[in-house]
């Protein structure tokens, strides 16, 4: 895939992802890489991009958090292991199997996390508030393993995954939010590292656009966030992500 020309392609992806995430306040990676497969992209050059770029958004993001109080510290490390030993395996499998085989199951896997997300958002069930601290690792673990294979599977779903679960299971949100974006770094760092020896630095245009993109996206990202319904967020982003799903798994099958 020649990257170069279309290098503004990758801007346009970039902020149509942060826009989604800045008023969600989640689904970058599977806009991203819905967008990224949709243009023809291999899952292990999306996954690596995306992931690239996520490293630098959720340095920032996660800090952001512990400064404000919004980090479990038992959720964080509940998590945290899990998710990156989930995502290095991943990664490793992402990395070595033909892109061609993988990719309509990477796009399958997309489509499902924009139908959860919407059954979610337009059928809430209602939950018993529950604190941060008192989920076990033994009901966390396994949630963030399997939350940070599909994320390298799939270029995404980190966010997604992890706070529709906990938010279901009663967490507050501002702790459900903060403690998943301050793992996502270590889940995220974790993948780029693995992947790059398998794309080269052909992956380099790509996450350049995609920063650039987020970054002028950025101030509109913020005042969506206070300005938009969350549950029509939510639904327009599940919604785009299913889409491209299908458009792309109706490419690959035809």
């Amino acid at each position: 895939m020649g990257v170069g020309e279309e290098f503004w392609l990758f801007v346009l992806v970039g902020l149509a992802a942060q826009l989604v995430d800045g008023a969600l306040g989640m689904a970058y990676g599977v806009t991203c890489t819905g967008l990224l497969l949709a243009m023809g992209a291999p899952p292990a050059l999306a996954s690596a991009a995306v992931h690239s770029a996520e490293v630098g958004t959720t340095a920032v993001s996660g800090l952001s958090h512990a400064a404000l109080g919004n980090v479990s510290k038992r959720l964080f490390l509940n998590l945290l292991l899990p998710g990156v030993l989930g995502a290095a395996i991943g990664a490793l499998v992402i990395g070595n199997i033909d892109g061609h085989a993988l990719k309509p199951w990477v796009a399958g896997y997309l489509a499902l996390v924009g139908s959860v997300v919407l059954y979610r958002t337009f059928r809430p069930r209602p939950v018993t508030p529950l604190s941060a601290d008192s989920l076990s690792n033994s009901r966390v673990a396994p949630q963030g393993l399997i939350a940070g294979f599909l994320d390298a599977v799939g270029g995404g779903g980190w966010g997604s995954i992890n706070v529709t679960t906990l938010l279901a299971r009663g967490v507050p949100p501002r702790f459900a939010i903060g403690s998943v974006n301050a793992a996502e770094f270590f889940v995220s760092l974790t993948v780029a590292s693995l992947l790059w020896p398998v794309v080269g630095t052909q992956v380099l245009p790509i996450v350049g656009g995609l920063l650039l993109g987020g970054v002028l996206a950025a101030p509109v990202a913020a005042w969506a966030a206070r300005k938009v319904p969350p549950r029509l967020a939510s639904g327009l982003s599940a919604s785009l992500v299913l889409a491209l799903s299908v458009t792309t798994l109706g490419t690959l099958l035809i």
